[in-house]
């Protein structure tokens, strides 16, 4: 991509994205993702998305206009993005490609954490750890995030997520909200890996999945080829046999996926690049600050 391509790009993005974050999410993030059971600090005014239960009842009474008690962690908060990079994020059938879509949720989520003054790292992951970004605050690193996500070329195509979450509890010393955004498409289970992430820090999973990855269309023969390993073969959709089993496949994935994040008590959100991923995230943020 030209690097003036990039720009407009990049420019795009921060538009839409920012404007989601002011005027949609920041309340509800705020209340969803801040820490909570952390050391008291202060005292200041109640402002709009703060989560009631924080009240401070006592300076509220004193001063006849609510207040709300500050935590320490709030205003340390740490948020990590690991970004799914491999070869199968570049399928879309759709109006965009899953990468397309990851990049605007992160874009998203990261300037959302700016506005709540949390600092925001990266980790690019296929089947290693392709890049990391440490975690900053500020427009200039979110932007300079917004431009690796678009330009990013990685050296594998493969995917192993629990090696990611590995990487995570490594290299993050202090308690941190983590967001994996990918497909999960990983041969290998990572059961032991997200349970073990999420007790040092609050995970949560983004699935984003193209939506023929649940049903295939009747078209005949179809030749497909695997992002990750490049093996072709043709296929026959006018199969009735063949879409069931494909369906089928998708569901067990889904259920085997669910249950994992269940197991380990990690909250999850699956979006199809179909679907308006702000409702999507809206729903988990809800869900959360519940």
């Amino acid at each position: 991509m030209e690097t003036s391509d990039i720009i407009k790009k990049v420019r795009k993005i921060e538009i839409k994205t920012r404007g989601l974050s002011q005027n949609i999410f920041a309340g509800q993030y705020h209340s969803a993702f801040k820490g909570r059971g952390m050391a008291f600090s202060e005292v200041r005014e109640y402002q709009y998305g703060d989560d009631v239960r924080d009240i401070d009842w006592n300076v509220t009474a004193r001063f006849h206009h609510p207040y709300v008690k500050v935590f320490e962690e709030e205003r340390e908060l740490t948020v990590m993005l690991l970004i799914d990079v491999s070869g199968s994020l570049d399928f879309g059938t759709t109006c965009q490609t899953k990468r397309d879509m990851a990049t605007e949720i992160a874009a998203t989520l990261a300037f959302s954490a700016i506005q709540n003054n949390d600092k925001i790292g990266v980790i690019f992951f296929s089947d290693r750890i392709e890049k990391y970004i440490p975690p900053k605050k500020g427009r200039k690193h979110i932007l300079y995030i917004i431009r690796e996500m678009l330009n990013f070329q990685p050296e594998s195509k493969r995917t192993n997520v629990g090696m990611a979450l590995e990487y995570l509890t490594r290299v993050m010393k202090r308690r941190c909200t983590a967001f994996v955004l990918s497909d999960f498409y990983t041969r290998e289970d990572f059961q032991r890996q997200v349970q073990y992430a999420n007790q040092k820090h609050d995970l949560v999973a983004i699935q984003i999945y193209d939506p023929r990855a649940k049903s295939l269309p009747d078209i005949g023969l179809m030749k497909v080829c695997d992002a990750e390993t490049g093996h072709e073969m043709f296929i026959d959709t006018s199969s009735k046999k063949l879409r069931q089993a494909h369906t089928q496949y998708w569901m067990q994935r889904e259920s085997h996926l669910r249950e994992t994040f269940a197991k380990s008590s990690v909250d999850w959100v699956s979006i199809a690049t179909n679907e308006d991923y702000v409702r999507m995230m809206m729903l988990l943020f809800a869900q959360r600050g519940a």
